[in-house]
């Protein structure tokens, strides 16, 4: 018997606790907030990784370029207001263009930031963040694991149960460019327009900044890949679609603080698998260790959201508020 048939029952506890929730903020029972501004949500169904971060910086680059005052709302590491991998992956990619609110209580710091001037609020990971306001919802789902088993917490990988689809304002299937079996459940629960987004690769650095020639290297050397992400298959199977030859892999949990125990342990498996590289997401590269000495160079991978019919989902995003569910 494994843990998920263990947990199993202890899903319908969690999917009522998640219907009365809602219900609760429908009903008025818990006080939503409304921040002096326009704010665009971003968030998913399941835990794990869907691609927000790569859609949250697509949306404030856009917004920031068309002239807007943007503020992105981020709860931090765990809820503490401390700076995130995905927070500091952000500032270095957004640099002065865009402020931050770092905190669990997402109304106070986008109160902060709009005494400041923000008026546009790209709110991270917002989808349960019911005590905020929105005036787009933007649903994320991932097309390799779109519903999660169709398990809630705790024995599967659902927030809340597919119904809750009909909050969205627009969804995006990510990871794909076509899934009529996946629109045609998510029809059975809401009439949002659909979009699709993929990742793409805009380049390989260094840990020290060397920028690597991506189709060269691919082709004539072995890589060793490590993650500590939500979702590892998914890297997995980008550096197969980007053509890298993958040696082998070391998965780590998610926001993982490496060690050099940890650094170590990686270049060993990497030269017992014969590769001569080793590789990781962005976002670890937040999480590698001051200093740490390492056995073999260390690249990460720098990708961009690239959504399909990017127009719409922009005017969407940019258009009349009251169209817009929250």
């Amino acid at each position: 018997m494994n843990w998920r048939t263990i947990l199993a029952p202890l899903s319908p506890i969690y999917e009522a606790g998640a219907r009365a929730r809602v219900w609760a903020y429908r009903r008025r029972v818990f006080s939503t907030h409304k921040l002096p501004g326009r704010v665009i949500s971003v968030g998913n169904l399941t835990v794990g990784g869907t691609g927000k971060t790569p859609m949250v910086l697509w949306i404030a680059q856009r917004l920031a370029a068309s002239g807007k005052e943007v503020g992105i709302l981020t709860r931090g590491y765990r809820g503490s207001g401390s700076t995130s991998d995905e927070v500091r992956l952000l500032q270095s990619r957004l640099a002065d263009a865009v402020k931050f609110g770092v905190g669990a209580d997402r109304f106070e710091e986008g109160s902060i930031l709009a005494r400041e001037g923000i008026r546009w609020f790209v709110l991270d990971d917002g989808f349960q963040h019911l005590q905020l306001a929105r005036d787009v919802n933007i649903l994320l789902i991932d097309a390799v694991n779109p519903f999660g088993g169709g398990k809630l917490l705790p024995a599967g990988r659902l927030r809340e149960p597919r119904s809750a689809m009909s909050r969205a304002s627009a969804i995006v299937i990510t990871r794909s460019e076509h899934a009529p079996a996946i629109e045609s459940a998510i029809r059975l629960d809401s009439n949002a327009p659909i979009f699709y987004a993929q990742a793409t690769l805009d380049g390989v650095f260094g840990v020290e900044g060397d920028e690597v020639n991506v189709v060269q290297q691919s082709r004539d050397a072995k890589w060793f890949a490590f993650s500590g992400i939500g979702n590892p298959n998914a890297f997995a199977a980008d550096l197969k679609t980007w053509d890298f030859a993958i040696a082998g892999r070391r998965v780590f949990k998610d926001h993982h603080a490496y060690s050099q125990v940890d650094l170590d342990a990686v270049a060993l498996d990497a030269e017992r698998a014969g590769a001569t590289r080793l590789i990781c997401t962005e976002k670890d590269k937040y999480n590698l260790p001051v200093g740490a000495r390492m056995r073999l160079p260390v690249f990460y991978c720098r990708i961009s959201m690239r959504v399909d019919r990017e127009e719409g989902l922009l005017r969407l995003i940019l258009g009349d508020a009251r169209s817009a569910q929250s």
